[in-house]
């Protein structure tokens, strides 16, 4: 019965991996039982990785190239199976083949806002998403880390852990990188690299190698996205107050205007809110003034226009609200303040 068991038992005496389709990371050849031919032939394609295990222990590992598989060929398996130089019968080993491709656009992306913790503002929240690349660089480890005595392990049965390891080093990296919470939009490319940085070692952990990292988008809590329009504008007039001023008044007239003819109160109130109620009221006195001169009017300077306490102090408590955010300076703020102090009626 053994003899006959022997005799219809089919020898491998080829080992090779034909890729049929994206995804796989790592794939064992089919045994079924049956001995690799002692001389047989094993073919490594580029982008690939074979590794021998015996009885659970990792063997001999090659690299791309064509191989004649004997005790020259199997140092680790020759030694572990007590071979002899004469050995030529054949033998039993799993075999497993591992692509060494990159796997590129893998999604990761925040599906709640992470919290990081800045220097100007304390602890803020954002959203962030882009794509990485990686591939298996050690193929041994990732075999007794990750994908084990499985038949086929896949990109889609490692994308969660990958994904957790991206968001994980989201607030290193934005520590690394210096940048600003402010100019982290403005900055997405040191964001990625920085991010990629300290991201990095965790995938070498289980035999991978990180390629590469994008960010694509960036996105700013609401009430941080609004001091960014400010600072913004303010860049816009190079800085200087005043003009900081007119720019508001020139951003709320189509309010105004909005308002007034819808009843107004709601708007109006924003305006002035804004500062702009208190610039708006300047501009017209001074338009008033031109026009009159413009006519050929001769007429006395007119005086400044008159400016109700409650106007004031929601005034200067907006501009303290921006001094505090760091968009005005104390200079800047004094200056205005007692400016705005002189007008009380």
């Amino acid at each position: 019965m053994a003899l006959m068991d022997f005799i219809k038992k089919q020898f491998i005496d080829i080992l090779e991996w034909t890729e049929g389709d994206d995804g796989t990371l790592a794939w064992r050849y089919p045994m079924a039982g049956n001995e690799i031919q002692y001389g047989g032939s094993l073919t490594v394609r580029e982008s690939q990785m074979a590794v021998f295990v015996n009885e659970g222990k990792v063997a001999d590992v090659f690299g791309p190239g064509m191989y004649k598989l004997t005790t020259q060929t199997l140092p680790v398996l020759t030694y572990l199976k007590n071979w002899d130089k004469l050995f030529q019968s054949p033998f039993k080993s799993d075999v497993y083949f591992f692509s060494t491709r990159q796997q590129i656009d893998q999604r990761w992306g925040t599906t709640q806002p992470v919290t990081i913790r800045d220097k100007d503002f304390g602890a803020v929240r954002l959203r962030a998403f882009g794509n990485y690349a990686y591939r298996v660089a050690d193929p041994k480890l990732f075999h007794t880390e990750i994908s084990g005595t499985r038949e086929r392990y896949t990109v889609g049965d490692l994308d969660g852990q990958l994904r957790a390891l991206m968001l994980q080093h989201i607030s290193d990296a934005v520590a690394s990188s210096g940048v600003p919470f402010l100019d982290l939009a403005a900055n997405q490319v040191e964001f990625a690299q920085q991010l990629a940085t300290v991201t990095a070692p965790a995938f070498e952990k289980i035999g991978l190698k990180l390629e590469g990292v994008t960010v694509q988008n960036v996105s700013l809590p609401e009430e941080l996205q609004k001091v960014l329009d400010q600072k913004i504008g303010m860049g816009m007039v190079g800085g200087d107050m005043g003009k900081f001023m007119q720019y508001q008044t020139a951003q709320a007239i189509p309010k105004f205007a909005e308002g007034g003819g819808q009843g107004g109160g709601g708007i109006a109130g924003d305006a002035m809110g804004l500062g702009a109620g208190v610039a708006l009221g300047q501009v017209l006195a001074q338009n008033l003034q031109q026009g009159l001169q413009g006519g050929g009017a001769a007429a006395a300077p007119a005086a400044p226009a008159a400016i109700a306490p409650d106007q004031v102090m929601a005034t200067i408590e907006k501009l303290a609200d921006l001094k505090a955010k760091g968009i005005l300076t104390d200079e800047e703020f004094a200056a205005k303040k007692a400016e705005l102090l002189k007008k009380l009626v």
